[in-house]
Parts: C-alpha cells; structure tokens; sequence
C-alpha cells in the first residue's frame, strides 16, 4: 500500500469516514492529517459545478463553463484526437473550478434508441466508444485531475435504473457491455471509475464480486478508484468488500457507522478496508497537487473556437440531392423553425451546462456569406400545435430559393432519468414540413436531437444535416457547414432503422418490473441488422462529403491491413475508413462483421495516401464461455474496409492460428442466435444461453414492501396512505404534463416515481436516515400509526445525536 503509514494512524471511525461524501459534492476530509477533500462535478461535456452551496445537491445552474459538443456528437467524428483535445479543455476548466474528479465520460452502449441518456453515450460499438472515452481520459488527466468513467456496467435504460436487474449472458457481457470500459482503464488508465445503480444478474453493480473484484481488479488490474452513483449504494459493506471504495453523497455518517460495526463484528476485515483507503488516498493527493500550481483562468473565447471546431467535425451530412449543399452563392434562403432562434445544443439532467457564450443562428448569418430573406418559427418548441406559425411560415417560404427548416427533439424528450417514448419528431414538426414541402420542394433540414430519429418524412427534404447536440457553438458550425467553409466529415456513431420495431432490443426494451432480459445477446446495432439482413435508413459509419473518396490496393498482413485512399473529388476533406472482420467458420455464433479499427484521413483533391490500420488484441478474439476466457477460433477471416458498415469498399481474407479451445455451444439449441434472427426468442432459448433459469420478471405483491422496492410499488400497497401517494404522484405527474411543465413532470419520475425506497435515505444528505425509512415502510405496509410513531422517535433520537 502507497500509504501505510498514514493509515496506520488513522482511528477505524476515521477510515470509515473516508468511505462517504462529506456533502453532495466534496469527499470527505481528515485535518488532523492532512487529507484534503476532492470535489467531484458532473462533467461529459462541460463542467456542471453547483453556483450553490456544496451540502445541497440543486438543479439549478452551474458556474459559467464552456459547452462542448455531447459524447454522441463527437463520437461522429470518429477522431480519438479530437476527444483528447476535448478532454484537455475539459481538464483546464475544471482546474479553474477547483474540481478534483469530472464524472464523465459514459460509455455505456447504445442498445436501444429509445435510451433517455444516450446523448451522454459514444455509440452502439464498443470499439469505437471505448477509443473515444480512453482519448477523452487522456485528455482530461493530462491536466492533472482524474476522468470518472461511468456507468459501470450494463445501465442502458433510465426506467427503473435504481432497481431493475439486467439478465445478460457472460459472452454478451464482455463482448459487448465491458468492452468500452476495459479500453478505458488499459489504454485511457482511468483514475476513478463509477458504478452504475441496476443490479446485473441478481447482484447491485457495486456488490458484483464478480464485476468489481474478478474482472476489473484482477483481469484488468485496475488500480484505482470506484465511486457510486448519487444515491446508488445499497449494502455499503457488500460495496467495499467488492472494492467500493467511494458513497455519494454524505449519507450523514450513517453507512460510516455500518462500516465501524461490521469491522467490529468480523464481517468486513479491516486490512480491506485498509486497501479501499489506500486507493482512495491516491485519488485524493494526485488530484490536490495540481492545486499547488499558480492559478490561470482559461480563455474563454479560444474554448468557443475549439467547442466549434469539434462540432464541425463531428456534424453529419445525411442526404444531399441534386447537390443542393453546399448553398450556391447569391441563392436566396428562409431560415424556418424554432431551434434556429434558440438552439438545442445539450441534452438535459445532470449533464446541463451553463455555457460561457452560445451561439444562435440568427446571429451568425452576416458572416456565413448567405443570404436570408426571413425567418419564421414554424412551431411551437414542446410540441403545441399552431396553425397561424405554420401559415406564416409558408408564406416566408414561398419567396425563397431554399428552405432551411431547423427541426429535432426538445431537452425535455432527452433527458436522465426517463426514456423517450418513441422514436418520432414530434407532430407539429411533420406538419410545418408537409405544409412547406407544399409550397416549396428545396428543403434542407437540419436536425437537433442526442439520438437515433425515425424519418418517415425524409422524401420530402432534398438536404439533411445532422448536428446532433452540438454545445454552445454548434449553431456557427452548422452555418459553415451549409456554406461550404466547412467540408462535413462526420459518419454515424450509431444505425438508424427504418422504423422502431425493426430495432433488435425492442421486443424486450425497457424489459419487465423486475428484470431486462437481454434476449437479443451479441446482436445489438449494425451486428444485428447486418446479420440479419434487416434493411436500414442509415447505417452505422455513414455519412457523406461534399467530395469523393476512392479505395484501393488493399494488403493484409498478420498485423494489419494496408490500402489507398484517393480524394477524387474536387475538394480538399476528411474520410473515415473503417476495419470490419467477420469470421468464416460457422461452429461459433457471430454478427457477420464487427468494427475492429478504423482511421481519419485528410486528403486534399486529387491527392492519394497509403492508409494502414492495425490489428490488435480486440481483432480475432471472442469470449468463450466453457473455458470463460478470451479465445480465438482458428478460421479464415473476412478482412473488410469501408465507408460505413454497409459500404465495405476492399475485401481480403486471412486464416487466423486458434488457441484450440473447445466449441462454447451446442447448436441445435440456439437457433435464433446461429441464424441472427433475435427479435423473437423464447424464454427456453434464452436460458439455455445464459445457463440458468430466469429469475422471476414481475413483482411480488403479496410481500410487504422493502428497502428496495420503489416509490411507484405503493400501487398495490397494503397501506392506503401509500396508495393514495402514489396516485397523487401519478396525477401531479399528468397535471404538469398538461399545463406544459414538462420539466418538472420529469423530475417527479425521475427523483420520486422510480426511487426506492433505501434511495430516501441514500439521496437525502442523512437528513432521513434508515430506522426513519423502516417508519415509512411501517405506513406504507398497512400500519400507519405505529410506522409514524416510530418514524418521529427515530427522527427526535437523530436530531438529539447531531446535537451531542
């Protein structure tokens, strides 16, 4: 241990201590000793530290910090270069903040469209996600503080996220779901990582002995800390012996008791408690030292060039008929829709970041060189219908060359803690661009939104831009883009469907009360719809250029493969040409191709470059789950470069050496997954893959509630002030929704409707403590009286205990 010494002098409370927040923001400090606290800030895209006092956990605004582009926006970039930049910026400003750990980046994958925090995420690829979260680590802790990669592991959904039990088999698991992650610690060397709050197979996260302690410790020898979501600790000693080392926030001192106890007791031996300090004391003296350098503010104007650079680079040109852009000079345009007067550049929840300038289109056009005759808001933003906008909006239409209808999902429809409904634009949008498409054929769309849309309407628009969320300088990039300044080089992180339905999670997204089986195993994304031969609107690694790219030449060796890559356009721009091996052999269910490299070239016009992407440790390998190790099978090997997963432009094959290990399945039993076809597998096939019997899906009503039931369970509570809670929640919820607070709708369902009931205490500051949650389980299980005699003792007996 680094600091023995120290911990040698530490009293067992003094330890014990260490293990929580002192507040909502800032660990825990010693004086006596020298330990300082850290300060840890939400920070995926910008730094999210509270202009309030730290002992609050507030929603309101940050300091003033810079909004970059989201994690789904650069991850179009497909430039590992461009995330190290970004994480530098992010590392400089949070130094200003006086910030020890930014919790940020997530890699968690995209399984399903419908996902309410996908903005936050890279891809639906874990190659590609854990190369950008690693380049964003590399940035950030250049600086001197530590990245918190999260949320570790397999948290794909916001419905029920503090409760529901995610059933994946191991192969899945790792091919998949820890890919990203273990990239990040071996190649980003991640400091801190944090735990997410479902259980996996029937254990919470941050108890996984098997998570914590097997994989990420001994596999991955990762050395250094773990800290739990807000609120995300349910058995704190189960969490440090899994090596837990960090709760947040301050439970009030009361798991540091558990903590004292159990070590007491025999339960937690004090030398692991030792290690978990250990490691925690590394984080907090390597994040201090760079406070002991004179101070610098950042510039804040550079940080807004350099946020506008990676949005430029990471905007997506989508369709681009009849060469509509870039727009031809002296062309005359109406600027329609509501997200170009007040932009939608970042998603919501605990990632909303107070930028230090934002850019709105309406004032950049002077500069960007085109012409606009108008604009009209068209719509109204959260979805209220208005026929006079639309009105107003053709007649501005009808006067222009193009249209540029800026259209997408409000910040209320992305958001933490809640999953989007369904996949469209809403209505309103449609109806502006029917009208419009009425009068006026030439419309380039731009869309906003963090995540995957369906465009039934896409006929209708000869241009389509996708800027996703791009931070506080995203307006200005698209405008450059629309120009011609900028060349657009960005290529989809993620496959869009055609419709919802065609998606391979859907049958089993966001799962039942209790569980998410993750029926569809290895097939999620462009490994399902390219196995399956599922047509798509646009795939995965797709996106266009205002010039043209040429392959050729292709050689493969047994570290790598080599091409050429010529710009045979007439315009200088960037490619991004992906790797894809898919395996030959048949005796192993596999997708038919998966991402295994990939490489942003600049070409200028004209020009050719010899391109090589090597192959790794990642190339040939997949989890065998009899011997329950990383294998390769010995087979020939489709070596594949493309422009996108469905444009594969160069073919070779290569015969691969296995490590002999014996075949994992048997065949005949998984039919739906040697065929690819996985939108309907039984709950037989299912647990023949897993190797287990599914584990019951539905709650038990007939048990009282307990501390990990949630707050929506008081439904079928024997207590009927319970039931009458929940009913007024679920019409305080409605009630918002229909006088358009929709914000505050969402906050109810996030913080309240899915909390359990352990979550009162653990997200309360220790202002409720756990014998005051057993009174409110008392009322809520039928005995009222009883329960709020005991809840006010044990709140007099806390009150008395704070005033000793």
């Amino acid at each position: 241990m680094k600091y023995k010494e120290l911990i040698a002098s530490m009293t067992l409370e003094e330890k014990a201590s260490l293990m929580s927040g002192k507040d909502f923001w800032q660990s825990q400090d010693i004086e006596r000793l020298g330990i300082p606290s850290m300060f840890l800030a939400d920070g995926p895209h910008g730094i999210r530290k509270q202009a309030v006092a730290a002992d609050k956990l507030g929603l309101n605004a940050g300091v003033p910090a810079t909004c970059f582009p989201t994690a789904a926006t650069v991850a179009n970039s497909w430039n590992p270069e461009l995330g190290e930049k970004v994480g530098e910026y992010l590392g400089e400003e949070a130094i200003t903040q006086k910030v020890n750990v930014l919790l940020g980046p997530g890699v968690n994958m995209k399984r399903n469209p419908l996902c309410g925090r996908n903005f936050e995420y890279f891809s639906e690829d874990p190659y590609l996600a854990g190369k950008m979260a690693a380049s964003y680590i590399r940035g950030i802790q250049s600086q001197g503080i530590s990245a918190c990669v999260k949320h570790f592991a397999v948290n794909n959904q916001e419905q029920r996220r503090m409760s529901i039990d995610a059933i994946v088999d191991e192969r899945t698991l790792r091919e998949i779901y820890l890919t990203a992650f273990e990239i990040a610690v071996k190649e980003g060397k991640t400091k801190s990582i944090m735990s997410s709050y479902n259980k996996l197979n029937g254990t919470y996260t941050n108890e996984s002995l098997h998570l914590m302690r097997d994989i990420l410790r001994g596999e991955w020898g990762y050395q250094g800390t773990v800290i739990t979501d807000w609120g995300g600790s349910n058995d704190r000693v189960a969490g440090l012996l899994a090596g837990n080392e960090l709760e947040m926030p301050t439970t009030g001192g009361e798991t540091d008791r558990d903590i004292v106890l159990a070590v007491r007791g025999g339960e937690l031996p004090e030398e692991v408690l030792d290690e978990c300090v250990d490691r925690l004391l590394d984080l907090i003296f390597t994040t201090e030292a760079v406070y002991r350098r004179p101070h610098i503010d950042f510039n804040v104007e550079h940080h807004h060039r350099v946020s506008q650079k990676v949005a430029e680079e990471s905007i997506v040109l989508l369709k681009n008929e009849d060469g509509i852009l870039p727009l031809k000079f002296g062309k005359k345009v109406a600027v329609i829709g509501e997200f170009a007067q007040h932009a939608r550049y970042q998603g919501a929840g605990s990632s909303i970041v107070n930028p230090t300038i934002l850019d709105h289109t309406m004032d950049c056009f002077e500069e960007s060189g085109i012409i606009s005759i108008g604009y009209e808001q068209g719509f109204e933003r959260y979805g209220k219908k208005n026929p006079k906008k639309i009105e107003k909006a053709c007649a501005l239409a009808a006067k222009a060359d193009v249209i540029l209808l800026y259209i997408g999902l409000d910040e209320v429809t992305e958001a933490d803690g809640l999953d989007r409904q369904n996949m469209r634009i809403p209505d309103n949008q449609i109806d502006l661009l029917d009208a419009l498409y009425r009068v006026n054929p030439n419309i380039v769309a731009i869309l906003s939104c963090g995540s995957a849309v369906e465009m039934p309407w896409i006929g209708k628009v000869k241009g389509l831009l996708h800027g996703y969320l791009g931070g506080q300088a995203g307006a200005r990039a698209i405008l450059r883009v629309l120009s011609g300044d900028v060349n657009p080089s960005g290529k989809l992180a993620e496959t869009y469907p055609l419709r919802y339905e065609d998606t391979p999670s859907a049958p089993y997204f966001p799962g039942n009360e209790v569980t998410a089986e993750y029926r569809e195993s290895i097939y999620i994304g462009y490994r399902y719809f390219d196995t399956a031969q599922v047509d798509v609107l646009f795939p995965f690694g797709y996106g266009l250029s205002y010039t043209t790219f040429e392959y050729s030449d292709i050689r493969v060796s047994r570290d790598g493969v080599t091409f050429r890559l010529t710009n045979s356009g007439s315009t200088a721009g960037m490619e991004v040409a992906q790797l894809y091996v898919g395996c030959k052999s048949r005796e192993i269910f596999r997708p038919a191709k998966e991402l295994k490299g990939f490489a942003k070239v600049f070409i200028n016009a004209g020009e050719s470059k010899t391109v090589t992407i090597p192959f790794d440790d990642k190339t040939f390998r997949y989890f065998n789950v009899k011997t329950d190790s990383w294998e390769v099978e010995a087979a020939e090997y489709r070596i594949m470069i493309g422009a996108s997963s469905a444009d594969i432009r160069l073919e070779d094959t290569l015969f691969v050496e296995g490590t002999g290990a014996p075949l994992p399945y048997d065949k005949d039993k998984l039919p739906s997954y040697y065929s690819g076809n996985v939108r309907q597998v039984g709950a037989g096939e299912f647990e023949q893959l897993i190797g287990r019997p599914l584990p019951v899906a539905d709650w038990d009503r007939s048990r009282p509630l307990g501390y990990n039931d949630t707050i929506e369970q008081c439904q079928y509570a024997k207590g009927a002030i319970a039931r009458l809670a929940y009913h007024g929640i679920v019409f305080a919820h409605w009630f918002l929704r229909k006088i358009g607070k929709r914000s505050a709708a969402n906050l109810i369902m996030m913080s309240i409707y899915h909390l359990p009931f352990r979550g009162i205490a653990r997200m309360t500051g220790g202002a409720v403590n756990m014998p005051m949650v057993d009174g409110l389980l008392m009322m809520a299980n039928g005995r009222f009286f009883k329960g709020l005699r005991h809840f006010l003792k044990q709140r007099r007996l806390k009150r008395r205990a704070e005033r000793a």
